[in-house]
């Protein structure tokens, strides 16, 4: 593997150079986002908002939210959209789980994102870490609310059993693009794999989780594909979506094929909405954890997941 990202399967003579006026990055004004990264070197974390690099980190770290990836920083996949680099990756670290606590804790969120890079080193793909940092932050955090967005743990069923024992309230895996652009986009990924995860999860927590994915458009997928998609999601139990702007992040990476407008997007929510889905985020610079908060589960689902959390403490 190599650490200076995946090589281009797609045409760059594809790539749209000039962003649209509506593709604009606030700079951070807020003292809240500089001690929200100075807490998140103290504790030696990483965060997706840095390693993907995400548009949206200074809005979210001037709030004093950030969304926590944990196994380490290096992933042993090398997808075709993915700021995050591909190498071999570094033993985990024991203690992770508590210093993610913590930081959850000197933040006081009610909604915290854990997510991961593809660990496929692991027998278990890390399904167990996930499952230590949940316990952890739910003991140091009672009531909060645990949304995790994991990788596909290569579809072994104990994997996702260790990550689902734990009882987060919402599932998350991203479908990331249509069926036909798959292969080119996802490395080592299968669209059908992550449609079946998405549904054992559900399966596995007896029907007590949200189920939640995502998409980037841009990338060449065509509307009724992306139509498909949602209603492959939808027949696979998935209920909360979100729709984003792919943005290239280096030259090394996949071309953005087309910058859809916001009216688009806007167009694409209430497509959704009338599909079935309970909640949409939809929008050009709408990312998995974008205010991921905006969507709470009812209060008699979050009520037996406790329970049930508690029950196996």
């Amino acid at each position: 593997m190599n650490c200076h990202g995946p090589k281009m399967k797609m045409d760059p003579a594809l790539h749209t150079e000039r962003k649209p006026d509506w593709i604009k990055v606030r700079l951070p004004n807020d003292p809240k986002f500089w001690s929200t990264k100075s807490m998140i070197t103290d504790l030696n974390l990483v965060t997706v908002c840095e390693e993907a690099q995400c548009p949206n980190r200074w809005e979210c770290w001037g709030q004093g939210t950030a969304t926590f990836m944990i196994a380490g920083e290096k992933c042993t996949r090398a997808c075709g959209f993915c700021a995050v680099k591909t190498a071999r990756p570094d033993a985990l670290e024991a203690d992770e789980p508590q210093r993610v606590a913590e930081a959850t804790k000197r933040l006081d969120l009610k909604h915290v994102v854990i997510t991961a890079v593809a660990r496929d080193d692991l027998r278990d793909g890390g399904g167990e870490h996930f499952k230590n940092v949940i316990n952890a932050v739910r003991e140091v955090n009672p009531g909060i609310i645990i949304e995790v967005l994991t990788p596909d743990f290569n579809d072994k069923d104990f994997a996702l059993e260790l990550c689902m024992s734990a009882r987060p309230h919402i599932f998350n895996h991203n479908l990331e693009t249509v069926e036909r652009l798959t292969p080119i986009v996802r490395s080592r990924a299968k669209y059908q794999r992550s449609l079946t995860v998405l549904q054992k999860a559900k399966a596995i927590a007896g029907g007590k989780v949200v189920t939640k994915s995502g998409l980037m458009l841009g990338l060449g997928e065509k509307e009724e594909e992306l139509f498909k998609a949602m209603d492959d999601l939808l027949a696979h139990d998935v209920t909360v979506l979100t729709l984003g702007q792919y943005l290239r992040p280096t030259p090394r990476h996949l071309p953005v094929v087309e910058y859809i407008k916001p009216e688009k997007f806007d167009e694409y929510k209430q497509v959704a909405l009338d599909k079935g889905f309970r909640h949409v985020a939809s929008g050009p610079l709408v990312r998995s954890s974008y205010h991921a908060a905006d969507f709470r589960p009812e209060l008699d689902l979050i009520e037996d997941i406790e329970k049930e959390a508690a029950s196996q403490a």
